[in-house]
């Protein structure tokens, strides 16, 4: 632990750190998006990171390449140890995504790069932002299309603390043993799910042929999508669900906005425990995702773009229907079945949802399956919350190391 604290603004350094701003941590460098119209820009060898595509922290691929000519003419190359976060989209309304490149990539006007200057390592870089991230996400604004935007000019304002070459490599390899001890869990949490997706396909193999998936409901219902506030339900209050609360085998509660015009609420489309939920419109990867519900606070309506399948229990399994819907077969049906203009919202409708072809397999199969799944999906959840106590964890120590405060000794 070492080292006399000296005041930097509202900082306070260990002797020795430099305060840098962000403006002046590297070069700078925005992306760009070649013609998808010319074939000979797609298609290549080279990784095309976006704000869709940036998930990773170590960053090596994409689902989308360029050649070497798109690249040069549509957009920017940058080598290994680049530092790439995302400026535009969806997905910085609740994250802030950011990583550095392990090889070669050209990357969209989505994100932004930054080739850190000489003597500053580019994952201690990486870091170093990364545990701004609440302030970050308060200066993004949201874009007349509703995605999110963050200003380049306030973010380059943010200032680090940067110590010696050495330190930052130790406190990057400290950050990076608990990596592994997650990456370790999260295996384990893959293999549990190929076990899940091996006793599903089983039974698949035995059904003696398909049906139609209105075979094993009774019904299906869709609610409506009054005026609400963008923001969500508090205790006691009513919501309507946002598309995202359904997502692929999980219910996400807090999509929602709240409903305070007391002639709107409709008790009906309230979402109760057991309910098996579909998406109706969203883009053409999200269309038709399917969850049941587990647990869910009270007054939470169904939107106008949210179904509930009401199944005949004596015929099917709620979460064995799910697994099927999430079945690449099915998966591709609905795909085919949604209408929509291509790169807009896609919907599906309910006589298309009723004719989707499912494995027949027996509700006593069925029940087998579901139960066998639900047992593995405990051990699942019970490793993802170790996950999630190990990143609590690892943010606290990347802080008080990032800061100062703790001090990583040489070996």
């Amino acid at each position: 632990m070492g080292g006399e604290l000296v005041a930097a603004q509202d900082q306070q350094w260990p002797e020795g750190w430099h305060r840098v701003s962000l403006a002046d941590v590297g070069q700078w460098l925005s992306g760009g998006t070649p013609s998808t119209s010319n074939d000979a820009y797609w298609g290549g060898d080279i990784p095309w990171i976006s704000a869709a595509s940036l998930k990773e922290f170590r960053i090596a691929g994409s689902a989308r390449r360029v050649t070497r000519l798109g690249a040069d003419i549509g957009s920017r190359l940058v080598g290994e140890g680049t530092v790439l976060f995302v400026v535009r989209g969806m997905s910085l309304k609740s994250e802030f995504r950011i990583g550095v490149t392990e090889r070669q990539v050209a990357f969209g006007q989505d994100c932004k790069a930054v080739i850190p200057a000489e003597g500053i390592d580019p994952y201690f870089l990486a870091h170093a932002i990364s545990v701004h991230t609440p302030k970050i996400l308060s200066m993004v604004e949201e874009t007349s299309h509703g995605t999110g935007r963050l200003d380049t000019a306030r973010l380059q304002e943010l200032e680090i603390g940067v110590p010696a070459l050495a330190e930052q490599r130790r406190i990057v390899a400290a950050h990076a043993t608990v990596d592994r001890r997650i990456a370790a869990l999260e295996r384990v949490c893959t293999k549990l799910q190929v076990v899940e997706r091996a006793l599903v396909e089983q039974s698949w193999a035995g059904a003696p042929g398909r049906v139609a998936l209105e075979t094993w409901l009774y019904r299906i219902e869709t609610g409506k999508s009054p005026a609400a506030e963008n923001s969500p339900a508090g205790e006691g209050e009513w919501g309507v669900l946002k598309v995202s609360a359904v997502q692929n085998g999980w219910f996400e509660a807090p999509e929602n906005k709240v409903v305070r015009d007391p002639g709107l609420i409709n008790p009906h489309y309230e979402v109760q425990p057991g309910d098996l939920l579909m998406t109706r419109a969203n883009t053409e990867d999200l269309v038709g995702l399917a969850c049941v519900v587990q647990s869910t606070p009270p007054r939470l309506m169904l939107s106008d773009k949210t179904l509930r399948l009401v199944v005949n229990e004596s015929a099917a399994e709620s979460s064995f229907i799910q697994m099927a819907l999430a079945s690449p077969a099915v998966r591709n049906q609905i795909r085919a079945q949604a209408t929509g203009t291509s790169g807009s919202m896609k919907n599906i409708s309910q006589d298309a949802i009723r004719r989707l072809l499912v494995p027949d397999v027996a509700v006593q199969e069925q029940r087998r399956v579901s139960t066998a799944v639900a047992s593995s999906r405990v051990r699942v959840d019970s490793v993802r919350r170790q996950i999630a106590k190990l990143r609590v964890v690892q943010r606290g120590i990347a802080e008080d190391m990032l800061s100062g405060r703790v001090r990583v000794s040489p070996d």
